[in-house]
């Protein structure tokens, strides 16, 4: 682990992977003080956001290091459950680049399940990783100028969910329903309109049976 000032008000800790991101944040999370503002997750680095006023850059070092990584299921023991419509673009070209068919391909998306291992890009983009490498893919070569709100993607060993309408290069395999970011919403805890969070557990489902068990 290191410790790089960012700012006044904020350390960024560098990370060896995302799996000890996640352990890092559950920890820091169990054990939060009230001068720590935000916590926020990235692939290798969290980003630890707090109030000078409460707390100098040296207490937040010193919390941060005397803190023990835990398991990410206390976080958010939430499993979310999202319908897909297997109907991306890319679908095709996703599967032969793996050398399966587009049946295999939505069997490989929906029979396990996914973690966010952290959120970017854009409010409500989370980074869903596998428990394996099946779907990993590359990103486009030609990124599009416009994806819809609700797309569903892969690239970079990741799957994500276009929160909204934007650029993008990611290969789309489906599209769901799911509001992904919604400024009203509030979770127990009053701080996230997000609904996918870093820990959460993400299953897909296949919304229309006819596409999820097409040839490829």
């Amino acid at each position: 682990m290191r410790l790089l000032p960012a700012g006044a008000a904020a350390i960024l800790i560098e990370l060896p992977t995302d799996d000890d991101v996640l352990a890092w944040v559950a920890g820091l999370e169990r054990h939060r003080l009230p001068a720590v503002t935000d916590l926020v997750p990235a692939e290798t680095t969290i980003l630890v956001g707090f109030d000078p006023a409460r707390a100098s850059a040296a207490v937040i070092a010193e919390w941060i290091r005397a803190t023990q990584p835990i398991g990410t299921g206390s976080m958010h023991s939430d499993q979310v459950e999202l319908d897909v419509r297997y109907d991306g673009e890319d679908l095709p070209d996703v599967a032969a680049a793996l050398g399966i068919s587009v049946a295999d391909v939505v069997r490989a998306h929906t029979e396990v399940a996914w973690t966010v291992a952290f959120s970017g890009f854009a409010p409500g983009f989370a980074y869903l990783r596998p428990p394996d490498g099946r779907l990993a893919v590359a990103r486009r070569d030609s990124p599009r100028p416009r994806i819809p709100a609700g797309s569903v993607a892969l690239a970079a060993g990741y799957s994500g969910i276009y929160p909204r309408s934007s650029p993008g290069g990611w290969q789309l395999i489906g599209h769901t329903g799911a509001v992904l970011w919604d400024a009203n919403r509030w979770d127990d805890d009053g701080r996230s309109p997000a609904l996918l969070r870093p820990g959460m557990q993400v299953r897909f489902r296949v919304a229309d049976p006819v596409i999820g068990s097409a040839g490829g």
